[in-house]
């Protein structure tokens, strides 16, 4: 007779193990195990059924899959993990007894834990770990703007900065940028390498505010930092021989006679690096320029995807056409805007940059008096002395130029000008149901350009002559009625000849307007409302929940349209009743001088 089966031995019982048991089945600390498991990427999961997954017991546990605790139990990190605490613990001691000695030689001697092994298991290819490089960057990026803090190491500051900045080389060398965006956040950048898109947020350069409280655990994110460095220090070493340049990277000067290798150990040369305006030193001289490099697009004959092929042609030319985007301009940066955003932008493109010394001593190329200057990016309502032959314009003009893939006109972006809204190049164009505003129509259609401030002042000096236009309609009817009755007059002064009484036939032709067809709306809404419900009801069981849950997604997505179309009538109509009072307020006021 076969034996029965105990209770939770089998199914979601058997599947899940809550936190406490993993803890005591690896022989752990909390804080290790929480390390151990963001390393490895194992986090912990939801069940179908919550009361069976946790053995009948009531209340929330944290539940990990079984078999993720099983896998840890084989990780060489685990032994690394108990050295460390065995090594913290004699150093708290030796310092607890003032050993001097002692002190010095635990805290040079620190176990270190190597997690390369991981970074290989968790990206198998060279592409999965490209598709994990967004929050990669973005938290490196972030975590090289912190100032020093007691809870995070200042070397994994500096080594954040570096990466970032190696993969930023990379980008200008490989002319890899595709779109910009300016948020709250910070400024969005997105990069296409070997088919990936990639994008990541640069903070802006604020002054850090050190917070009061223990708000955000910076134990997590260091580790997250840790992880993620590794990883980018992986991918940097592939992408630079990519491209043939050295790693880590050996700049050259803008004079190919005298190339100067310099290696990035000191610290005069980690601020060239990092000020991204030097270019990186090749292994090898004749090697070809990513901007330069004309692939041929295989053309396979089949048939149905001739539209497919002619518009992967298409955007191949206005990827080609785009790298070389600022090839020829000579900008010059003044000392109030973003200088590593703005050299990145540029540099990906082919523009040469420079600025003032005194913003940052390292990579200036050239001064402000250069003649040969063709844009000067100024982010202030004036500035005393200018040159005739360059333009001044506003940082938004390269952002705008990377976005539209062409060179904008540069009078909409003069200094003290109101510059045009910067949509985001990052909405789903496949997306229907979604909020256009009418300067991203116009984009498409020229038409649906909203109001701009001259259009108000037209539309305000129209209002205000429309009596005289009134005045002058009804003089010219009165005058046109007038000379149709001098015409009836003299037809009727004369014999009535055939001629006269077949143009007699013509004035009386007309053509009659035809009555509308009467439409009940009401009556027409309430059959596609039956309509809509018959559809609904011949839904299958399985599947109704799924189209309640679209129905309501839809129903959500309206509601916002209609919310950001009120807010923008809202704005529209403050905007030009503020116009209206300061026109009338100039000419009440010119009327008084006068």
């Amino acid at each position: 007779m076969p034996m029965k089966k105990k209770k939770f031995q089998s199914g979601e019982g058997a599947r899940y193990v809550t936190r406490r048991a993993a803890l005591n089945k690896l022989q752990l600390s909390l804080k290790d195990f929480r390390t151990l498991c963001i390393i490895k990427g194992i986090y912990p999961r939801e069940p179908a059924h919550r009361r069976r997954a946790q053995k009948g017991k009531s209340g929330i546990h944290i539940l990990y899959l079984k078999k993720d605790i099983l896998f840890l139990l084989h990780e060489p990190m685990i032994w690394k993990l108990r050295e460390l605490q065995v090594h913290l613990k004699r150093l708290k001691r030796a310092k607890g007894m003032h050993q001097r000695d002692m002190v010095k030689r635990y805290s040079s001697t620190v176990p270190r834990v190597n997690i390369d092994h991981v970074v290989k298991e968790r990206y198998p290819t060279f592409i999965d770990a490209l598709r994990d490089m967004d929050d990669a960057l973005t938290l490196c990026c972030l975590f090289s703007t912190f100032p020093k803090l007691k809870s995070i190491s200042p070397n994994i500051i500096a080594l954040c900065r570096r990466l970032t900045v190696e993969f930023m080389h990379y980008c200008i060398a490989a002319r890899a940028l595709r779109k910009v965006f300016i948020s709250i956040k910070g400024i969005y950048f997105q990069v296409e390498i070997k088919g990936q898109a990639i994008t990541w947020i640069i903070p802006h350069n604020y002054p850090h505010e050190p917070q009061k409280k223990q708000e955000v655990d910076f134990y997590t994110m260091t580790t997250f930092a840790d992880f993620y460095s590794t990883a980018i220090g992986f991918v940097n070493f592939r992408l630079y021989h990519s491209l043939n340049l050295y790693y880590p990277p050996r700049l050259g000067s803008y004079n190919a006679e005298s190339l100067e290798q310099e290696i990035l150990e000191d610290n005069e040369t980690s601020d060239r690096v990092a000020a991204l305006n030097l270019p990186l030193l090749k292994t090898a001289e004749n090697v070809e320029d990513p901007a330069e490099d004309d692939l041929d697009l295989d053309t396979f004959p089949m048939e149905g995807d001739e539209a497919k092929a002619e518009e992967a042609r298409k955007e191949y030319e206005k990827v080609r056409k785009l790298k070389k985007l600022f090839e020829g301009l000579k900008v010059f940066l003044n000392r109030e805007v973003p200088r590593e955003p703005l050299v990145f932008a540029l540099r990906c493109f082919g523009a040469k940059v420079s600025w003032d010394e005194t913003t940052f001593s390292e990579g200036a190329l050239f001064h402000e008096t250069d003649e040969t200057i063709t844009h000067q990016i100024v982010d202030r309502p004036d500035i005393e002395k200018q040159y005739i032959s360059r333009y001044y314009v506003q940082p938004q003009w390269v952002f705008d130029c990377v976005n539209a893939r062409e060179l904008l006109p540069v009078e909409k972006y003069f200094i003290g000008m109101s510059l045009p809204p910067h949509l985001s190049p990052f909405t789903i164009e496949y997306k229907t149901q979604r909020y256009v505003p009418p300067e991203e129509k116009a984009l498409t259609d020229p038409s649906a350009m909203p109001n701009t401030d001259q259009d108000l002042l037209d539309e305000i000096s129209d209002n205000d002559i429309e009596d005289i236009d009134d005045d002058k309609k009804v003089s010219v009817d009165d005058e046109e009625m007038e000379a149709d009755e001098s015409d009836d007059d003299d037809d009727y002064d004369g014999e009535i000849t055939e001629e006269k009484l077949a143009a007699m036939k013509r004035k009386k032709m007309k053509v009659e307007s035809g009555a509308p067809e009467m439409v009940n709306k009401g009556k027409l809404r309430r059959e596609m409302k039956q309509l809509q419900l018959l559809k609904e009801k011949m839904i299958q069981k399985k599947y109704r929940n799924l189209y309640k849950s679209m129905k309501s997604g839809r129903m959500k997505r309206e509601k916002e349209i209609k919310l950001l179309k009120y807010k923008r009538r809202i704005h529209e109509r403050t905007s030009l009743e503020t116009k209206r009072a300061e026109i009338r307020a100039r000419r009440a006021q010119a009327a008084t001088l006068a």
